[in-house]
């Protein structure tokens, strides 16, 4: 079975599902948000991140470079991104880890022992594992075995998904899952490929069925100025999400904020806020009140 690399582990998180829980971020995603906070987790390959303020000017990345992709300039060390293979070996010598290398695999006995470390957090406030990313459902047997693993030990486990995958790798995991973190962005589907990179009939779909099942969701929207924090839109959203079969699930409001942009540069990427913004009182009140309009429960926050 091919391991997924994993960007991230964040301990102690008390946003991703209920009590204290461990929060396993998957690299590779089928959806190219415009206003995405984790960059690195877009694809499915190790990623060099350069961080100039911790640059000292040493060279010894340069040095060791094979592919002569490491220069240093006025402006720090520059990488080449065509010529990059992204080996990691300039990170393995930075001495001030200017350079880092985002996405590391691991075998599922390795995750394992992390999260096995974190199970009297779990035990004392109701706590779990949350997988997230990117895209978990894009490594849906790696991920099942993970999830069939925690569930042999007690475990609470979520699922953090855009719902953009294949409905029998969704139900698949849905066997092993006690909640669903489900992201709702656009109703419009010509605007969600704009903003995204696909429409969204597939992932309303699948919610739908999700819901049908009676499996345990909650709605995330991430709230965007500029975006999707119109009135017709949160109308449409806050009528389908009430509309869905069975119980009305939960659902938190994520307003965006512009904390992601030193990522993108970190990647050599450029961050396009333009046209994006971040909802202020008056917007957020009146989100609020839609949706509970509609009978449902809101939260800002995770």
């Amino acid at each position: 079975m091919q391991q997924p690399l994993i960007f991230d582990i964040k301990r102690y998180s008390i946003n991703d599902g209920p009590g204290i829980r461990l929060t396993i971020f998957f690299k590779g995603c089928p959806l190219s948000c415009r206003w995405c906070h984790n960059p690195e987790s877009l694809s499915t390959q190790t990623q060099k991140f350069y961080t100039a303020s911790k640059c000292i000017g040493c060279v010894e990345c340069v040095k060791v470079c094979q592919q002569l992709a490491c220069q240093l300039t006025a402006a720090g060390i520059v990488t080449d991104r065509d010529l990059c293979q992204s080996c990691g070996t300039c990170a393995e010598v930075c001495p001030s880890l200017a350079s880092e290398m985002s996405g590391r695999a691991y075998s599922t006995a390795g995750l394992l022992e992390i999260i096995d470390k974190e199970i009297p957090f779990f035990d004392q406030s109701g706590g779990g594992v949350t997988f997230s990313g990117g895209e978990p459902l894009l490594h849906t047997p790696y991920l099942f075995e993970l999830l069939l693993a925690c569930g042999e030990r007690h475990i609470h486990r979520a699922v953090d998904t855009s719902g953009y995958g294949k409905a029998e790798d969704l139900f698949k995991i849905a066997e092993q899952t006690e909640l669903f973190l489900f992201d709702l962005k656009l109703m419009d589907s010509a605007r969600h490929k704009q903003f995204t990179g696909v429409d969204n009939r597939l992932i309303l779909d699948n919610l739908r069925a999700l819901a049908a099942s009676g499996t345990g969701i909650e709605i995330r929207v991430p709230l965007i100025t500029g975006i999707n924090d119109d009135r017709q839109n949160l109308e449409q959203l806050a009528a389908f999400v009430a509309g869905l079969p069975g119980a009305k699930p939960k659902l938190s409001l994520l307003p965006f904020h512009n904390v992601a942009e030193n990522k993108y540069r970190k990647l050599g990427q450029r961050y396009d806020v333009n046209g994006m913004s971040v909802p202020r009182g008056q917007v957020l009140q009146q989100a609020i009140e839609i949706f509970r309009a509609q009978g449902l429960i809101v939260s800002l926050g995770g």
